[in-house]
C-alpha cells in the first residue's frame, strides 16, 4: 500500500508486478459417454485410474464397450478420465422397512440404479436413545458401507432420518411413508434387561432356525461365574447359539450384541428368523421381535444401451452428452457404444449434436469407424455418410482392434477410440499437444490384430479422404497411423487438416480465456494493452522454446498485438479490447520423399 512519508528517512515500499502469470491448461482429460452396469445415471465422475472404475462403475462389464474403453485408455497412457453413464430402464434397488405395527415404516432405496445394488442389506438396530433407532448398511459380504445412530421419525427432529439419511448418503435415500409406523428391529430383539442380568441358571431356552429346534441352558444352577452384566450375557448367549447348530451356518456365525440396554440376535446367513422360547428366553425377554437379521433389497436392473435420443439427451436438463456441460476440464470425447449396427441409423445425429458441444466447448471428438465396416470397401463406400459432419474438431479411426478379453479368455474385437486416447495424452504427456499423436511411438500395445489389415496401398485410398488408418508393422506392432481430423480430406483443403494443428489451437484458446480474466474491468489503455501483451508473449514464449511452433526465433513462431491499430476509441468507449494472437504451427511430416541419385564419376583435378 502507498506509504506517508511523515519523517525523513528511506521508506520501502512494496508493488505489484505487473506479469500474471497464464498456465496451460489440461489437453487430455477424456470423458467417456456410454452405458456401463452400474454408477450415477447422467452424472460426470472423474476418475484417475481404472481401479477408481471398478470401485465406482463395477468394473469390466460384458455388455460395457465403456468399460473396456476406460481400461485401454489407462493402459495407454492415460492419467484423467470423466465417465458418464446412460442406461435405458435401469431401475434403483429397494427394500420396504416393517413397522412395529401393521403399517410400514419408511423404504430406503439404491441411489444408483443397477442390479448391483441387490446385494445391500439394511439393518434396523436398538439405540441408546429413547425412541431412536440406528441403521446399519451393508453388502452380502459383511462390508459395512453405512452406519447411522439415534435417527427418529419425527419430521421435526435434527435427527429425522429422511433428512439425514438423504443428505450425507452416497449408497442410499430413504422415502418415509405419511402414517409411519416406529421400525421393527432386525433379528431378535429382547426387552430391556436390566443390570445384573435375570437369573437363568438351568431354565431351557429353545431356539428355531429354518424349521429346526435346539435346546440349551446358559449355565447350572448352581453355577458361580453368572453374567454380571449385559456384554457378558451376550457372549455367553453368542457361544451357545453357535455351539448348538455348528454345522449350519444360520448358527454357526450368529452374532448377539449389546444396544442399549437390549440384546440383538443376527443370523449369521443374513435370512434366517431366529426365534427363542422357554423358562429362560422368558425371563431374558427374548423372542419378542421375530425378523431377518437384515431387509434384502431387491428389484434393480442394470437397463440397456441407451438409444440416440437418451444419448444426446437434454441441454436443459444436462442429460447424455450434454452432462458434461458443466464441467470445465474436458479435452476429449470418446462415444464408442455408437459404433455399433444398432446405431446405423441414428449415429450421424448423435455424432452431430457431440460435434456441436465440442464446438462449444473446446473438445476434440475421436471417432470410432461403424462395427459394420468389416472390408476396405464398405469402408470407402460408408465414409460418405459422414460428409454432413466433417468437422475440424472431430478425427475418425478405422479399423477396430481386437483383443484378448480378460473376463472370458477369448478374442474380441473392440472400438479403438479409448485406446487411442490414451494414445493421445501419452503423447501429450512426453512430446506435447503439438506433437501427432500417431507413428512408430504411438503404439497399441496389448492389441493382437485389427479387424481390417491394411497395406501401404489399402491406406492411401482412405488417408487422403481424411480416414485415420491402424496399422501394423513388423517388429514395431501395432500403432496409430494418421493424424487427420475429418476436415482432412485433400479435396476440402481446409487448415485445420491435421489433428495436432486443431488441438494445439484448442490448447491456446482455453489457457489464454481462463488466463486473460483478469482484464476484465479493468482501465481500457495502453498499459493494461501493455500488460497483456507482457503476458501473452511470454506465455507464447515458453512454448516456442519446448518446440510448439514453426520458426527458428520467436518472430517467426508467433505474435501479440494489442494496442491502438487493435482497439479503437470507439472500441474503448464500447468497453472493448482487442487481442490478436498469431502462431505458426508445425504440421507432421506426413509424406517424408527421399530423393536418391547414382553419382556419376568424378575428374580428380
Amino acid at each position: 500500500m502507498p506509504v506517508t512519508p511523515t519523517y525523513p528517512g528511506v521508506y520501502i515500499e512494496e508493488l505489484p508486478s505487473a506479469v500474471r502469470t497464464i498456465t496451460g491448461v489440461s489437453t487430455s482429460v477424456t470423458a467417456f459417454v456410454g452405458y456401463t452396469t452400474r454408477g450415477p445415471v447422467n452424472v460426470p465422475v472423474t476418475l484417475t485410474s481404472f481401479a477408481d472404475y471398478e470401485r465406482r462403475f463395477g468394473g469390466l462389464a460384458v455388455t460395457s464397450v465403456v468399460s473396456y474403453a476406460v481400461q485401454q485408455f489407462f493402459l495407454k497412457g492415460g492419467s484423467t478420465a470423466i465417465v458418464v453413464r446412460l442406461a435405458s430402464e435401469a431401475k434403483s434397488s429397494f427394500a420396504d422397512v416393517p413397522g412395529s405395527g401393521e403399517n410400514n415404516s419408511f423404504t430406503i432405496k439404491s441411489t444408483e440404479e443397477g442390479a448391483w445394488a441387490d446385494n445391500l442389506r439394511a439393518a434396523i438396530d436398538p439405540s441408546g436413545t429413547a425412541d431412536a433407532f440406528d441403521l446399519r448398511v451393508f453388502d452380502t459380504g459383511g462390508a459395512v458401507r453405512e452406519t447411522y445412530s439415534d435417527l427418529s421419525l419425527d419430521p421435526d427432529s435434527p435427527r429425522f432420518v429422511k433428512d439425514v439419511v438423504n443428505q450425507s448418503s452416497t449408497t442410499v435415500k430413504i422415502d418415509v411413508a405419511t402414517d409411519a409406523a416406529f421400525p421393527a428391529y432386525s433379528g431378535t430383539v429382547s426387552r430391556p434387561i436390566t443390570e445384573p442380568p435375570p437369573d437363568v441358571g438351568g431354565q431351557n431356552i429353545k431356539l428355531t432356525a429354518d424349521g429346526d429346534e435346539y435346546n440349551f441352558t446358559l449355565y447350572d444352577d448352581n453355577a458361580t461365574d453368572k453374567p454380571a452384566t449385559r456384554s457378558e450375557l451376550a457372549v455367553l448367549l453368542e457361544r451357545k447359539i453357535r455351539a448348538a447348530g455348528p454345522k449350519k451356518s444360520a448358527l454357526a456365525a450368529a452374532r448377539v450384541r449389546v444396544r442399549g440396554d437390549r440384546l440383538q440376535t443376527l443370523a449369521g446367513n443374513g435370512t434366517t428368523e431366529l426365534t427363542f422360547e422357554g423358562a429362560g428366553a422368558e425371563a431374558l425377554g427374548l423372542g419378542s421381535s421375530k425378523r431377518p437379521p437384515a431387509y434384502a433389497f431387491s428389484g434393480g436392473a442394470d437397463g440397456d444401451v441407451p438409444d440416440a435420443d437418451e444419448f444426446i439427451g437434454s441441454p436443459d436438463a444436462k442429460t447424455g452428452i450434454h452432462a458434461l456441460r458443466d464441467v470445465e476440464d474436458v479435452n476429449l470425447l470418446v462415444l464408442p457404444d455408437i459404433a455399433d449396427e444398432d446405431f446405423t441409423e441414428t449415429r450421424i445425429d448423435v455424432i452431430s449434436q457431440a460435434i456441436s458441444l465440442c464446438e462449444d466447448k473446446r473438445i476434440f471428438l475421436i471417432l470410432d469407424s461403424p462395427a459394420t465396416w468389416t472390408t476396405l470397401d464398405k469402408a470407402r463406400a460408408g465414409l460418405a455418410t459422414f460428409d454432413s459432419v466433417r468437422s475440424d474438431h472431430a478425427a475418425l479411426y478405422f479399423p477396430h482392434i481386437r483383443l484378448t478379453d480378460p473376463l472370458t479368455g477369448r478374442l474380441r474385437d473392440f472400438p479403438p477410440s479409448g485406446a487411442i486416447a490414451g494414445v493421445y495424452a501419452r503423447t501429450d504427456t512426453e512430446r506435447g499437444v503439438w506433437k501427432a499423436p500417431a507413428g512408430t511411438e504411438a503404439t497399441l500395445s496389448g492389441v493382437r490384430a485389427f479387424t481390417v489389415p491394411l497395406t501401404d496401398e489399402e491406406n492411401g485410398l482412405i488417408n487422403p479422404l481424411g480416414l485415420n488408418a491402424l496399422r501394423a508393422f513388423p517388429v514395431i506392432g501395432p500403432v496409430v497411423w494418421g493424424a487427420r481430423t475429418l476436415r482432412g480430406a485433400d479435396q476440402l483443403a481446409s487448415q485445420w487438416k491435421y489433428v495436432p494443428v486443431r488441438r494445439l489451437a484448442l490448447f491456446l484458446e482455453e489457457s489464454l480465456y481462463r488466463g486473460t480474466k483478469w482484464v476484465v474491468f479493468e482501465p481500457n489503455d495502453e498499459r493494461l494493452w501493455s500488460q497483456i501483451r507482457l503476458n501473452v508473449g511470454a506465455f507464447l514464449h515458453t512454448l516456442f522454446l519446448q518446440g510448439a511452433f514453426q520458426g527458428t526465433s520467436p518472430r517467426e513462431a508467433y505474435f501479440v498485438k494489442c494496442d491502438a491499430s487493435t482497439t479503437t476509441q470507439d472500441d474503448i468507449n464500447r468497453g472493448v479490447v482487442n487481442v490478436v494472437v498469431g502462431f505458426a504451427p508445425l504440421k507432421p511430416a506426413e509424406f517424408v520423399i527421399i530423393q536418391i541419385e547414382q553419382m556419376a564419376g568424378q575428374l580428380l583435378v
